[in-house]
This record gives C-alpha cells, structure tokens and sequence, in this order.
C-alpha cells in the first residue's frame, strides 16, 4: 500500500534550480536510503516531503492519517520535564484506558446482575485494545530504548534542560521509536551515536514495523537498513533495489552501459553526418541524403553520461623509513584531573600497522590520542616512539586551523618555501579551485575544513599519523577517496573512527578501550565483531563452571587471535578456488559448445566470430589458472 508520493518535485532559489523532475512513492514497511552527493539537496528534499517546507512546483499526496516522525540533523526539543517523565508522556492515551481498567475493577465487586455483565464486556473489549495497542509492554519498551541509547536508569530523572545538544538528539529520536509512526523520516540519524549505539539501532530499524526514509553517511549502517536506495541528482531521483554497496555497483554499471550507448549514438551520427555533407549536393545521390538528415532531426540524442562531481585525489606519503617499532604504550591510565576514565592501556605499534581504536562514548578514546600526541600527560604511563618515527596529527576538533586565513595562506604560511604552484596543486588535489582558495578558513563548512587540514596534513609528508576521527563533515566520496590514500600509504596509522565501514577498509588490528583497560584484536571491524561475540558465547557458556578461566586469560590468547586471524584468511582464500574452479566450469562448457558449432557451420563470419570468442575463452582460462595456483600455494603454506 503507498503511504507517500511524490510527483514532479522542483525546489528553486532565487531562479536557480536545485532539483527537479523529481517522483517518490514509498510502500508500507519500505526501507528508503536516500543518497546524493553535497549540496544535492537531500536534507531540502527530506523537508519538503515532511511539510517543514513547500516545493516550488509539484504535487505530494499521503494516505489519510498518516502518522509520520520527522529527525532533522539538528533536532532539538524542549521539555520541563524529566527523561522518563518525557517517554510516558508517550503514552498518555494508553495511561487514561489503564487508569479507567483499574476504576472499572473497582467497581466489579460493587455490580451484579445485568450491570455487573455490562461492566465485564466493556471491560473484555477494553482490555484487549489495551494489550494490542501496548498496554502491557510499553513500560519495557521504554526502559529497552532508553537503554539502548545510553540513557540508563541513573539518568531517567535527568530534567531534559539540562542535556547536551547531542544527548537531546539522541532523545529526541528515542522518543520518535517510542510513538513507532508508520513513516520515520530520518536525516543522519548516527550523528553523536558511538559504535555500541549505532548497532543496536540498526537492528531496531531493521525490524521495525513501519517505512523508513533515511539520509546518512554511515555507509555500514546503510547497507544494513536500506533494501530501496534513492540517488538524488539536478534533474531526477533514480531508484535502485538493494541497499548502499549494491546501489554503488548497479549504478557503476548503469554509467558503463550509458557510456556506451552515447558513443555507439556519437559514432552514428558521426556517419551520418559525413554522408550528408558528402552527398546532398550530388545530384544522384541527394534524396538519400534528404533521408539521412530526416533520420538525424528525428534522433533523439543521448546526453553525456556524467560519474557526478570531481572527487578528490588525495595522497600521504612519507619521507623517511621509520623503525620497526613505532610506539609503544606500557600500563598507561588515561582522564582529567586525576580522574582515570580507563586503565591499564597497552599498545605496541610496529611499522606499517593501521590500528583504530574504539569504546563507548565517554570512555577516552580522544583522551588517549591526546595524551600519545603530548597535547595532555597521561594519569599514569608514557608514549615511547622508536626511531626515525615523524608525527602527523589530526585534531577531529580543527583548532590547527587559523581562522583568518584563507585557504591558500593556510597551507603556504605553514609551508612558505613551498612553491604557489605546488601549493594550488596541492589545493586542488584536495578539491580546492579558483576562487575556492580565497575564501577565508572561518567561511568554510565542516566538510571543507575537514579536506583543508587534511590536505595540509598531507604536505607534512610524516610515516605515522594519528588521527582522531578524520571522517567527520566528509561526504561519502571523499570517505572512499581518504580510505583508498591510507590503503596506500607506506607509513603507520593509529586513529579514532565511528565509521564502521571506514575501520573495516583501513584498520589491520582494532584497540577496544573499556574501564578495564584495553584489548587488542588482530583483523578488521568484522573480526573484531565476531570475535566479541564468540568471547560472549563464552562467557555466557562457561560462566557458571570456569570463572577463574574467564577472569584469568591464557598466556596463548595473542597465538589464538592470530590463528583465528588466519582461519579466516583461509576460509576467504578456499571460498575463491571453489569460485574460480566453477568458472572454468563454465567456461570449459562454452568451449566445448563453441567447437562443436564450429564443425557443423560453413559460414565465414560465423566461424570469425566463434573463433574470437574462443580466444577470448582461452585467455580468460589462462588468468584463472595462473590464479588458482597462487592461491593453491598460499592455502598449502597456511
């Protein structure tokens, strides 16, 4: 059932166009994400399908009562009352049918007779319109959200006033899963979400009952909500069903055969243009060109297909070789003012590690940054580098920006021997050009100063860079773009992300900070999931029967973590022999189709055609093969 639609949506201002031509239609239970590049317009978009704000031209049509929540990226709400106070206000329809149910069993043991039968059916009927819609869970579904979004029971008589910005966000959008509209609308629903959060609300959604719309940069969250994806582009709004890392390869192969379909067009008209020009002066031959030049006006001509705005090209490289041993962090206890947030913590970096460090929102993660950097001294411990080891650092903060600068001095000034033309370039490698650069660092969006400081992070040319959140105000292509250049840097990383797909593209091992202390895991986000979740099973397991064994790890946990780090290089590499060895398979088949086709035909262009194909067979046959023994070998030295 269509709960929304849109028809022919424009959004102009001042006469420029920010979109148009664009239709939605959202179904019951839809899991929408809705993606487009910067300044597309998502968040215009989203407000005009919400009412907050009207289209230029165009019609929206909704089904009659929708009942619909709307979560802006600053979403604020004010209340006098307390946290808990707030959620049951939620409720307050079902409150009064409870406090009626409670006054109708008083008044049971007073009735008899006709009226006392009266009393039961209308309590029968009430009773269960209560339950269904709730009555008996809605205390719990409360305490779960609150809880699920690190509101627990010490907070609940928290007055809202007094709550950061972030902790009013997250509450408000506890308060929207509480009233469970059948259209969500949701617009960076992560932001000031930790990891923990952010999960646990993916699974929430994920089974939610209603429809959702969502614009995010969270690429991990997305794939794990969205089954439809919106692209917003100037002149339409193209659907793609699967969620984010399928929209990316149905759309990439969506410009490949648009690519082609424009020059297979640009040829013919090539052609055709040539034989006009060629032959409408010619007397035998000019009708035909009269039919060439009809046939051209009528073409519909295909636009140039574009892959979007130019991306970045961002690059790290490192001037010197650092040691083997890059940092290490001994028993170290981090927090202000003598107040320890998290202790033991110990961390041996070596050289050419990429090492992300998660936890809680609050447990010390940009605290330990800090401290390794120097910028705050640690409660108890010191960093110790090793040798030939230079430091970049970014601040997730920006404070290393001077606001008065423009971008170009930002980088010359820091850099003044530095030529101006490498200095543009620099600039522009990092999507600053023309009069981008004279704008003044103050003028800039989260985004830009973002590139700008790491642009300048990147002339510094260190081989270890600590990075505390770098992908903060980044849009998706620059996330992807960043990730590719620290794939390919030849130094060592130690940084602090919320971005799950980041941690699992870049991190090699990931650091878990808790109250306790840290644990270090040897794999990406994935692994460091599974392997949570495996030490939970086993907690939960053994918790009863072995607890000195859980409270005292084996000296051999480090031996454990690393074959299960190859136990599952292992799987990846036999999952991809089994899957070269069925395309050969298939490959074999098609040969073998092709050579008996060849004997039964006389057909020169025919046979020119098997036999090109077949060469191509063949050369295909030939990588898989070179592949399947390397990796055949690499499973034997496992």
């Amino acid at each position: 059932m269509i709960i929304l639609s849109a028809n022919k949506i424009e959004r102009s201002f001042a006469g420029d166009v920010l979109f148009d031509n664009i239709d939605i239609q959202v179904d019951e239970r839809d899991r929408i994400a809705l993606v487009g590049r910067n300044g597309a317009g998502k968040s215009t978009l989203l407000k005009i399908l919400v009412g907050e704000e009207a289209s230029t031209s165009g019609t929206i049509n909704t089904k009659r009562d929708l009942s619909l929540s709307y979560l802006a990226q600053d979403s604020r709400f004010t209340s006098t009352n307390t946290i808990y106070a707030e959620m049951l206000h939620v409720f307050d329809d079902l409150r009064k049918d409870e406090s009626r149910l409670r006054s109708m069993e008083g008044q049971m043991a007073e009735l008899t007779g006709e009226d006392l039968d009266r009393l039961m059916t209308d309590y029968d009927r009430l009773s269960e319109d209560f339950r269904q819609r709730g009555g008996f869970t809605y205390e719990s579904d409360i305490r779960a959200i609150l809880n699920g979004f690190q509101f627990d029971q010490t907070m609940w008589e928290t007055p809202i006033a007094e709550l950061s910005g972030g902790q009013n966000t997250r509450l408000a959008l506890a308060k929207m899963l509480l009233e469970k509209p059948e259209l969500l609308v949701l617009d960076e629903p992560t932001n000031h979400l930790d990891i923990e959060t952010i999960a646990w609300l993916e699974n929430y959604l994920v089974n939610y009952q209603g429809a959702l719309i969502i614009v995010s940069h969270d690429r991990y969250f997305l794939d794990k909500v969205a089954t439809i994806t919106l692209d917003l582009n100037p002149h339409s709004l193209d659907r793609y069903v699967g969620n984010y890392s399928s929209f990316m390869d149905q759309k990439a192969q969506k410009l490949e055969t648009e690519a082609k379909n424009y020059e297979k067009q640009a040829k013919e008209i090539a052609k055709l243009e040539d034989f006009v020009q060629r032959n409408i002066v010619r007397a035998s031959t000019t009708k035909r060109a009269q039919a060439r030049r009809k046939q051209l006006e009528k073409m519909e001509r295909l636009d140039k297909p574009t892959a979007g705005q130019k991306s970045a090209n961002m690059t790290f490289q490192a001037n010197k070789v650092s040691g083997n041993v890059v940092l290490t962090v001994t028993d170290a206890a981090i927090g202000y003012d003598n107040e320890v947030l998290a202790q033991p913590i110990d961390l041996d970096v070596k050289k050419l590690d990429a090492i992300a460090i998660v936890g809680p929102n609050g447990i010390g993660k940009t605290t330990f940054i800090k401290s390794v950097v120097g910028k705050i001294p640690f409660i108890a411990g010191t960093p110790t580098y090793g040798a030939n080891v230079e430091v970049g650092y970014y601040d997730q903060t920006q404070s290393a920006l001077t606001r008065t600068n423009t971008v170009l001095d930002e980088l010359w000034n820091a850099f003044p021997t530095t030529p101006e033309v490498e200095i543009r370039n620099r600039l522009g490698a990092f999507l600053f050009s023309g009069d981008d650069v004279k704008k003044s660092v103050a003028m800039l969006s989260g985004g830009e100063k973002a590139r700008l400081l790491l642009a300048k992070l990147s002339m510094e040319n260190n081989n270890f860079l600590i990075l505390d959140e770098p992908t903060n105000h980044l849009d998706i292509d620059s996330k992807e773009v960043l990730e590719n250049a620290l794939i390919d840097f030849d130094g060592t990383l130690l940084f602090v992300s919320h971005d799950r797909y980041f941690i699992n593209r870049v991190a090699t091992k990931v650091l878990e900070i808790s109250p306790e202390g840290s644990t270090l895991y040897l794999g990406d986000y994935d692994y460091y999931v599974e392997k949570k979740a495996e030490q939970e099973a086993l907690k939960a397991a053994e918790a009863g029967t072995q607890p000195d064994q859980l409270e005292a790890p084996s000296a051999g946990a480090s031996d454990y973590q690393s074959q299960k780090a190859n136990q599952k290089e292992l799987r990846k590499l036999t999952r991809r022999i089994e899957q070269i060895e069925a395309e050969l398979e298939t490959l074999e088949a098609r040969q073998a189709d092709i050579h008996q086709a060849m004997t039964i035909t006389n057909d020169i262009g025919q046979l020119t055609d098997l036999q090109t194909e077949l060469d191509q067979l063949d050369e295909q046959q030939m990588t898989l093969m070179e592949e399947w023994e390397m990796l055949s070998e690499q499973v034997e030295l496992q």
